[in-house]
């Protein structure tokens, strides 16, 4: 099996209605009496200026309510902070959940102009986002990136974990440094940032987690033992985590994508294609759009409010 290739600020303003109740207050204090006939012209202006004037503040009135219910939304908009999130799984992720008004914190490694885009494409889209170039391997990172989303929106709701490498070879030609570069950004980097997330969502006793494993992580692969072991792990670290936190209504959850479209299966052959292809029921790879929806609704549905410590397996069948 292929090794997967994981990816890697508003002004409200409103209007008085003074000007048009001050209007109306001098048409309704209008007294005669008795009662006279006004002048057709002036009966038809008194009305068409207390409807004018009405319309007016409804008008107002229904645009200070619509800015309210913007800013409220905004302000109750769920705060994601996703790892490797400016490419394959996670770019769809960062840009689904942007796409649902969320505020997303783009995490990357190297591709500073991909997440640049990607903030772009998430803001166009009614989201807020922001990027955050950091190696989520490093303790001192992950504490810095937490803080950058806590500067900037004072909560963290959702920790999605998907930032992975590959670093392929059979046990017998694998180099320590292969071994120790998978596990330490797979399963330590994902160890970091769920302990740091975690310490916010424990305070305010609400979270939820989704991590990005494997299905090799369920059954192995010939040539990927530091990747397989990384992602056995980081399922075992969900289960272990989910039963730690459920007290604190903290779900935790992992998602297990089997081959997924990327550069590079776009690059493999012909023959070692059909050979994949064969392993799978569905017979195709699956879209990153796919793996997005299914984390989309972990994330944020309430109907994913009694799911936790699951492996979810999203591959077209190949693990069943």
């Amino acid at each position: 099996m292929a090794a997967l290739v994981p990816a890697g600020s508003s002004v409200l303003a409103s209007k008085s209605a003074g000007a048009s109740h001050r209007k109306m207050a001098t048409l309704g204090n209008l007294s005669i009496s008795p009662p006279v006939k006004l002048p057709g012209f002036l009966n038809f202006q008194c009305g068409s200026i207390r409807s004018s004037a009405s319309s007016g503040i409804k008008a107002q009135v229904s645009t200070v309510e619509q800015v309210s219910a913007e800013l409220a939304q905004k302000l109750e908009a769920p705060v994601v902070v996703i790892t490797g999130a400016s490419r394959g799984i996670g770019k769809a992720v960062a840009l689904a959940l942007g796409k649902s008004g969320c505020k997303v914190l783009v995490n990357y490694a190297r591709s500073s102009k991909e997440a640049e885009e990607v903030c772009r494409e998430i803001e166009a889209s009614g989201g807020q986002a922001l990027t955050f170039g950091g190696d989520v391997s490093k303790e001192a990172d992950v504490e810095s990136m937490i803080k950058t989303a806590m500067d900037a929106w004072g909560t963290i709701d959702v920790m999605i974990n998907n930032a992975g490498i590959t670093r392929d070879g059979l046990l017998m030609r694998m180099k320590t440094s292969q071994w120790q570069e998978v596990i330490d950004l797979n399963l330590t980097g994902v160890f970091l940032c769920t302990q740091a997330a975690a310490k916010i969502m424990m305070k305010k006793k609400k979270g939820r987690i989704i991590n990005i494993a494997s299905v090799v992580g369920l059954v192995g692969n010939v040539g990927q033992a530091n990747y397989s072991a990384a992602k056995a792990g980081v399922i075992g670290l969900t289960k272990t985590v989910a039963k730690e936190y459920a007290s604190r209504n903290i779900t935790v959850n992992a998602v297990a994508p089997g081959f997924i479209a990327s550069d590079m299966t776009a690059k493999l052959g012909a023959d070692f294609e059909k050979k994949i292809l064969e392993a799978i029921p569905l017979a195709r790879y699956g879209q990153p759009e796919e793996v997005a929806g299914l984390v989309e609704f972990l994330a944020l549905s309430s109907a994913a409010g009694y799911i936790t410590g699951q492996v979810l397996t999203i591959d077209g069948g190949m693990v069943m």
